[in-house]
């Protein structure tokens, strides 16, 4: 679309029923997000900057551009990207991290394994698997014999983008402990720059990819030792959270460990695993 740019008010208007409709129904079968109507107005905010970069004057004329011109093909990565929640935090739900440092890596190392594989398998903007990566250097610092990586995918290239950089406002590392502080994050020399920046030692252990849940097949190579799904599941129907764990219990070496969000359950889900600790599996 080259159209000339719309003043911003012209983009004011309301996506209508049927508009919101196709819209959901889209962003459903291509992520598994449930759109309720109760996420209209939500929908209407993020959906105004994608008319403002695309200088489509209103809700109609972009749905018609999407569905009825083929920009569905060009735009569904921006469409995504708007409408997905990324909330994250270093050592968010902390006692997950207390028990594979405390339990399934001993666990792990006792059965032999010694190249550990990890996934974060919703990344967002990287608090969590640089969370993992500080949690598996400190594990590793005096087993010369194990090795780690980790692999870190999201749906949203935006935030992808962010968690490859490794560059944070100081207030999120708040809850990194002084130790690993010190260790894993590095400070700005530049006066009043109060942005930190993860270690070069953490950000070379982990390889970031865009990936969609809703895929037929995980492309992630070797089964993993360790899966993080934590505070997706929620946006999910109960069928996709169903199809989401199993096709990610298939990428669990026998006995390796998933962790889900504290809001999140299995309850009801027929899978090889068994709960180990609160919103902690283990593959059987």
């Amino acid at each position: 679309m080259n159209a000339a740019p719309r003043p911003m008010q012209a983009v004011n208007d309301r996506i209508s029923k049927r508009n919101f409709d196709r819209l959901a129904r889209y962003i459903y079968d291509y992520s598994g997000i449930k759109m309720p109507q109760s996420k209209l107005t939500m929908l209407e905010g993020r959906l105004r900057r994608r008319l403002r970069a695309t200088n489509i004057i209103s809700f109609d004329d972009y749905c018609d551009y999407l569905f009825n011109d083929g920009g569905i093909e060009h735009e569904a990565v921006y469409l995504i990207d708007a409408v997905t929640t990324n909330k994250t935090d270093f050592f968010r739900e902390s006692r997950h991290f207390d028990y594979m440092a405390e339990s399934a890596l001993p666990a792990l190392v006792k059965h032999g394994h010694r190249k550990l594989r990890i996934w974060s398998s919703a990344c967002s903007t990287g608090a969590e698997p640089y969370t993992i990566a500080m949690v598996m250097q400190d594990f590793i610092e005096d087993r010369r014999e194990l090795d780690y990586s980790i692999l870190a995918t999201d749906l949203s290239t935006d935030v992808l983008q962010t968690a490859h950089q490794g560059i944070y406002p100081a207030d999120l590392v708040a809850p990194v402990p002084s130790d690993m502080m010190r260790k894993y994050v590095m400070r700005s020399a530049r006066p009043g720059n109060n942005d930190i920046r993860i270690s070069p030692r953490l950000r070379s252990r982990i390889g970031f990819a865009r990936m969609n849940l809703m895929d037929a097949k995980y492309p992630v190579g070797d089964p993993m030792h360790i899966i993080f799904c934590r505070n997706v599941l929620i946006y999910f129907d109960k069928p996709t959270q169903a199809t989401v764990l199993s096709r990610l219990t298939d990428c669990l070496v026998p006995g390796g460990y998933m962790f889900i969000g504290h809001s999140e359950s299995i309850t009801g889900i027929d899978l090889p695993l068994k709960q180990v600790s609160n919103t902690v599996f283990q593959r059987v």
